[in-house]
């Protein structure tokens, strides 16, 4: 039945559907909302980082609720263990035989929250789970559900308690992505808004996590054309020759920057990708995978986008 509906569902719609219920609890970042969600169309995992209370594990509860799937939340500490997350075996006395007991992990949607307060070893307990869907307890994989997402959020460097994030954790992530402080205007229709009631209550289920798949699945199906794979594999290149970055974006980013332009492209209802939609993506995509010399003083961003500038665009027929 999910399949039928969705038949005739484009993927703008799901979208418009999903971003109304998620306005009902985050004010004013309308943007930051559909780059959460054009990441999740490309099957790929979130990073937020900002200050405490901007809303973030209220984005991703609502995200849940809209979308119908079970969501587990871990607050990164530095006493959490890796078994916490990804689960653990136990001995039955029954049967002599190991037990496995799920960790956190096992869901649709995993709040990592201040993942950056852990110990590197509880951090890299997600690696093989936002890589490869599955986790491995004593020597046995046990995959995990799909759809799988991970949202997970860190507090600014050098705020009190945190460290930086292993490379390898870093290049997992689809995009990294601020909500920042609302406007006055927005911070005061916030307070409006909770005066007589909880927004989260208003939140409403308008797909299923059956109905998410399915749209991943028309996003993995949207036509790119050897001109644009090569414009990708161009403005990749340019991150590895530039003098400025120690370390250039890795196949992982090509493939992940790919995926979320077809996701755009699907939500400007398109079932094929054109450059602006490759240069719409590259920034966001691509600025928290890159290592810059210790003497460079622009941030990430600018560099992509003056790279950007560099890399002819093709010319589609």
């Amino acid at each position: 039945m999910a399949a039928e509906r969705m038949q005739s569902k484009r993927v703008n719609v799901s979208v418009k559907e999903i971003l109304a219920q998620l306005k009902k609890v985050i004010v004013g970042k309308d943007e930051v909302l559909l780059w959460v969600i054009a990441a999740i169309l490309a099957k790929g995992h979130i990073l937020l980082e900002d200050v405490p209370g901007v809303g973030k594990t209220t984005m991703a509860v609502a995200l849940s609720k809209a979308m119908n799937l079970k969501q587990n939340r871990v607050q990164f500490t530095p006493d959490v263990l890796p078994s916490d997350v990804t689960g653990y075996s136990v001995l039955d006395p029954a049967t002599g035989n190991l037990t496995y007991r799920e960790g956190a992990v096992l869901c649709n949607l995993f709040l990592a929250d201040e993942l950056n307060r852990a110990t590197s070893r509880s951090q890299s307990a997600l690696l093989e789970a936002m890589e490869e869907g599955q986790v491995t307890v004593d020597g046995i994989c046990h995959p995990l559900p799909n759809p799988f997402i991970v949202i997970a959020t860190q507090n600014p460097t050098g705020a009190a308690g945190t460290q930086l994030l292993p490379d390898s954790q870093m290049d997992r992530f689809a995009v990294r992505l601020s909500l920042g402080y609302p406007e006055p205007r927005e911070e005061a229709a916030m307070v409006l808004a909770r005066q007589n009631q909880v927004p989260m209550e208003q939140v409403e289920q308008v797909i299923t996590s059956e109905e998410l798949l399915l749209l991943q699945q028309q996003v993995s199906e949207v036509f790119v054309s050897e001109e644009v794979i090569g414009y990708i594999v161009s403005l990749i290149g340019a991150t590895r020759k530039d003098e400025r970055i120690l370390r250039g974006a890795s196949p992982r980013a090509t493939l992940a920057m790919t995926a979320l332009a077809k996701a755009l492209a699907a939500m400007r209802d398109r079932d094929f990708v054109i450059p602006e939609d490759v240069r719409d993506v590259y920034c966001v995509s691509l600025a928290h995978r890159l290592l810059l010399s210790s003497s460079e003083r622009s941030p990430a961003e600018e560099l992509l986008k003056e790279l950007m500038r560099r890399v002819p665009s093709p010319k589609l027929v």
